[in-house]
């Protein structure tokens, strides 16, 4: 049987993921009118304030919906295999790196061709939704990293966290804090995206690319990385630490700094010391990009552009700054819409660091990269867990790295 564009594509992508048709039962079907939205928030159910928006949106086109929240990497997964069935759901809130793997394999529509409009938003964070000249869905929010401190530690060994502006400034403060006899400062650098992701703010920091993974600037962010751990200003569990359990590693009060997300703020609030945020640092001073996470409201192809037109009204809804600021504010993101991060700031004067952190920040998939991606950044964690375990320098490292990620094209 001869087979469509998008259903090579989808078969050639579930191969490469691992996956098989077979595998999925398909979406909902949408005969009898009723629209279905997918996302990965598990968290909320029906009575939480996203899925009021829904519902308030579904009725505003005139239609039903029903809803499904699933864990992230399962969303992925369900999304792809129902694709492959015909079996889609109208709306998808997927993760922003997602995106552009889900758009070259036929899933999406772009927004040219949906009417979904994206205008309102910050142009870096849309950026990491284009891919091949079109730009696929719009960010519902975002979030980043930034350095946590501990007030106590810091006032203690004599540092002035507003003085940090850059990695010599940063250094010169965990020098101080250990000579204190506290801990410096606690990331994650596992073998997985996560590391590369905590990694990016110090490799972009740099001036490094990742088109060249094996450039002197790149070098220079994971020889910092690895000083860290010579000069015992980091441990070396950050070799296998997650976000979370770097995050925990920060709570026990026994450290200075900790590299993490606004996803952490409600638990810096119970962590039972006072605590600030600044920026990361770039190498020579100012704030480093930071890559953005965070999700993108998309209308999936469903061969009807009637339906599709349809779709795009209820993710422009859902995207919209009047109902955007409940959600940023129940998912702690700080929002894609100016006008809306203003009011987040004018309720929570802290959060500008966090504004401010995302205005800097960069797509992953950003400057053409789209699903080469995924290749790139296994090869840079891997060079990432060989420098810091002393099993290759850092030069060497990335040097490998580079001609990996080059073959993998």
């Amino acid at each position: 049987m001869k087979r469509s564009p998008i259903t090579g594509r989808l078969v050639t992508t579930l191969v490469a993921a691992g996956l098989t048709a077979s595998a999925c039962s398909g979406a909902p079907a949408a005969d009898d009118g009723t629209f279905t939205v997918w996302d990965p928030y598990p968290q909320f159910d029906n009575s939480s304030d996203w899925v009021k928006v829904i519902e308030q949106c579904g009725t505003k086109a005139g239609v039903k919906i029903t809803r499904q929240g699933y864990d992230t990497t399962d969303l992925t997964n369900k999304v792809l295999l129902a694709a492959q069935q015909g079996a889609a759901p109208n709306v998808l809130v997927v993760d922003n790196p997602v995106v552009s793997t889900l758009a070259g394999a036929g899933v999406l529509k772009s927004n040219k061709d949906s009417g979904l409009d994206a205008s309102s938003a910050a142009p870096n964070l849309v950026a990491a939704a284009k891919t091949g000249g079109q730009t696929y869905g719009v960010p519902i929010g975002a979030n980043t990293l930034a350095l946590y401190y501990n007030k106590a530690v810091l006032t203690a060994a004599g540092v002035d966290p507003a003085a940090i502006k850059d990695w010599a400034g940063l250094d010169a403060a965990l020098a101080k804090v250990t000579a204190a006899g506290k801990k410096g400062i606690t990331f994650s650098a596992i073998g997985t995206e996560e590391g590369t992701f905590q990694f990016l703010p110090w490799f972009w920091g740099a001036g490094a690319e990742l088109t060249d993974l094996s450039s002197a600037d790149a070098s220079a962010a994971l020889e910092l990385w690895k000083s860290w751990l010579d000069k015992k200003y980091a441990p070396n569990s950050v070799i296998n630490n997650t976000q979370t359990t770097s995050w925990q590693e920060f709570a026990t009060g026994e450290y200075a700094f900790a590299e993490n997300g606004t996803w952490q703020l409600q638990n810096a609030e119970k962590a039972g010391f006072e605590y600030g945020v600044i920026p990361i640092p770039s190498r020579t001073g100012g704030v480093a990009p930071a890559p953005t996470g965070g999700e993108f409201v998309t209308v999936p192809d469903q061969g009807n552009s009637d339906a599709e037109a349809k779709a795009a009204k209820i993710a422009d809804c859902l995207t919209a700054p009047k109902n955007v600021l409940t959600t940023d504010t129940a998912l702690t993101y700080v929002s894609a819409v100016e006008s809306v991060q203003k009011q987040q700031v004018s309720k929570a004067a802290d959060f500008k660091v966090w504004v401010d952190a995302v205005s800097s920040a960069r797509g992953r998939t950003s400057d053409g990269l789209g699903t080469r991606y995924p290749r790139i950044s296994e090869q840079l964690w891997k060079a990432m867990q060989a420098a810091l375990t002393g099993s290759k320098s850092p030069k060497d490292a990335l040097s490998d790295a580079q001609t990996a990620a080059a073959k993998a094209k």
